[in-house]
């Protein structure tokens, strides 16, 4: 099969082909003053919603379907929110599925994975552990690997959130984006194309991103913090790193401190749980890690949902 390009086209494309198995995630209008922030509209993509509890179930079913799965099936390492998604649709597509984790994946990640069925391996401190296990997986028994950002498939699926989010709030000027890996990221650049202000996010431990574009090029860094286990890419994918150049236009940094309370705000005010990194995109809000301009009109995308940080039974 012809590697597919990132594109538009491919993105409406793919689309298509994965709309009958992903949710059509909402979005919210707040005010900032709502959550004492200077900010005038402020416009929240639910994503963290989606089946799977996150946005990679998009590039999870985009692989699975434009791709050619042996009988093998599939393999995928992770952090915790993209082998819960290959996990997920290899479920519904009925194909076999590994997830390799390392161990410091949450517990509640770890349960989805297993709960959707999928055989579980969990190797090493960290994801590029968990990966190597997964590369020499494949290798041995002709599985399809999934990588979780530098993929063109992986990008084309996440660039689906875009597409949506266009259609349902196009007047936005400024998107702020979680960065990892950059699969997301990159992908919305990718559909955007400029359009738009795109502002990544990442924790100021794990700062992928930050560092590749300060170096003109992907370069390791050292991972540790509170959303290390989603966002703690040690380098963004290669194939993310152009478009993020071209269309992404800064990234900030914010602490453990400052996405520790863009949880608790996001509970307080909209009754929304969110794990660590999916609420990273607003902490740079709550933080003034980022600072809109008056009358800027600012989407915020929340990405995942995979904690047990609220205790029902109290």
């Amino acid at each position: 099969m012809e590697k597919q390009e990132i594109s538009r086209d491919t993105i409406a494309a793919a689309y298509n082909r994965i709309r009958p198995h992903v949710r059509k995630t909402p979005v919210i209008d707040c005010a900032g003053a709502d959550f004492g922030i200077d900010a005038g509209q402020l416009t929240f993509k639910l994503e963290h919603l989606q089946h799977a509890g996150s946005f990679k179930t998009r590039g999870a079913f985009a692989n699975l379907m434009l791709r050619d799965v042996p009988r093998a099936g599939v393999a995928a390492a992770s952090g915790g929110n993209h082998g819960a998604a290959v996990a997920y649709a290899a479920s519904k597509l009925a194909r076999k599925a590994t997830i390799f984790v390392p161990k410091i994946s949450s517990p509640a990640k770890i349960q989805r994975i297993r709960d959707f069925g999928a055989d579980l391996v969990i190797e090493g401190e960290r994801y590029v552990d968990a990966l190597a296990k997964c590369e020499a997986h494949t290798k041995k028994t002709g599985a399809l690997g999934i990588h979780a950002f530098d993929q063109p498939e992986t990008l084309i699926g996440q660039g689906t959130v875009g597409l949506e989010l266009e259609a349902q709030a196009p007047k936005i000027d400024t998107l702020l984006v979680a960065v990892g890996g950059g699969g997301l990221i990159g992908g919305i650049a990718a559909w955007y194309e400029g359009r738009i202000r795109i502002v990544g996010v990442e924790p100021a431990a794990s700062n992928a991103l930050f560092a590749a574009l300060a170096a003109q090029a992907p370069v390791d860094v050292e991972v540790s913090g509170l959303a290390a286990d989603s966002l703690g890419a040690r380098k963004v994918g290669n194939l993310m790193f152009p478009l993020a150049r071209a269309y992404v236009e800064q990234v900030v940094l914010v602490g453990d401190d400052a996405i520790r309370a863009a949880q608790s705000m996001l509970w307080q005010g909209m009754r929304q749980v969110l794990e660590p990194g999916g609420a990273a995109a607003f902490a740079a809000l709550l933080s003034g890690a980022y600072r809109p301009a008056k009358g800027e009109k600012v989407g915020v995308l929340l990405c995942g949902a995979n904690t047990t940080a609220v205790d029902f039974g109290k």
